[in-house]
């Protein structure tokens, strides 16, 4: 398939819920993960999604998905945040093809974690450049679009992180914590725009691949205990006994995205059944 593909569904079902009925949405890192789900609950709720990430084949398929399953129209795009001519052309694909730019979702990230004495320079900075530089280049090419419309949501996937420094893991809470800065301070500049933005911090999501394929040894082999101790250790954590899902950051997406959170601008909500309360 050609790069930046368009998909449009022939005879789709229609969704079940359409509160963001024909707006069009990007979301970063959608190719798998959190992204992906979210990118599809975006589709279901009615809006035109385009699927940006670096695994093109793989955004390529989640895009035909998600215009297959819910009757929207999609399109997938190679864009690596920390290039900012990538995200311009991302936006300016979206406009093109699909009319407009309503929802820009900055989803991309990366999570290396060690020790200070022991961290790679050049890892800690690759997280930084990814989690907020690159929040940074999805915020200004979707503001440059959204300020001419006078409308528009900007809505950064943050973390509990973002809130509370995180144990040997420095770059990537150093990442989410300007990611708040960076929230607040845009909204605070685009509000005269009619532009909103805000951030969304979910808890652990113990079930997701980075977990599953990663997290749980890297952690077992630093604590020198089970992946199953480790998976106790967060769950006692969190004051309503389980793991995030991505279903719990997707109702807290859909609603910023909508019109029912018009009055919510620079705000970092929060998603960790109790974990996190400020």
């Amino acid at each position: 398939m050609a790069a930046n593909a368009l998909t449009t569904p022939t005879n789709a079902p229609l969704a079940d819920a359409r509160r963001l009925q024909g707006r069009v949405a990007v979301v970063t890192g959608a190719a798998q993960g959190l992204g992906e789900a979210l990118a599809h609950r975006l589709g279901r709720e009615g809006a035109h999604v385009v699927v940006a990430d670096i695994a093109d084949d793989r955004a390529a398929a989640v895009a035909e998905a998600i215009a297959r399953a819910y009757g929207v129209r999609t399109l997938w795009t190679h864009t690596d945040v920390t290039d900012p001519q990538q995200t311009e052309a991302m936006v300016d694909r979206a406009v093109e093809e699909l009319g407009g730019l309503d929802i820009a979702v900055s989803n991309a990230g990366i999570l290396f974690s060690d020790a200070i004495t022991d961290f790679d320079p050049d890892r800690w900075r690759k997280v930084i450049d990814v989690n907020l530089v690159g929040y940074f280049h999805v915020a200004r090419a979707a503001a440059r679009v959204m300020i001419a419309q006078r409308r528009g949501v900007i809505i950064q996937i943050n973390s509990k992180s973002g809130k509370r420094g995180s144990y040997k893991n420095s770059a990537y809470a150093a990442s989410k914590f300007g990611g708040i800065g960076l929230t607040q301070s845009l909204a605070l500049e685009l509000a005269e725009y009619g532009v909103r933005v805000n951030a969304i911090c979910p808890g652990n999501l113990l079930d997701s691949p980075l977990w599953v394929d990663s997290l749980y040894d890297q952690y077992a082999k630093k604590w020198g205990i089970t992946k199953e101790e480790v998976r106790a250790k967060y769950l006692g954590q969190v004051p309503l006994g389980r793991g995030c899902t991505y279903d719990d950051v997707a109702n807290a997406l859909v609603f910023l995205a909508s019109d029912e959170a018009s009055y919510m601008t620079g705000q970092a909500v929060n998603v960790t059944g109790g974990q996190e309360m400020h």
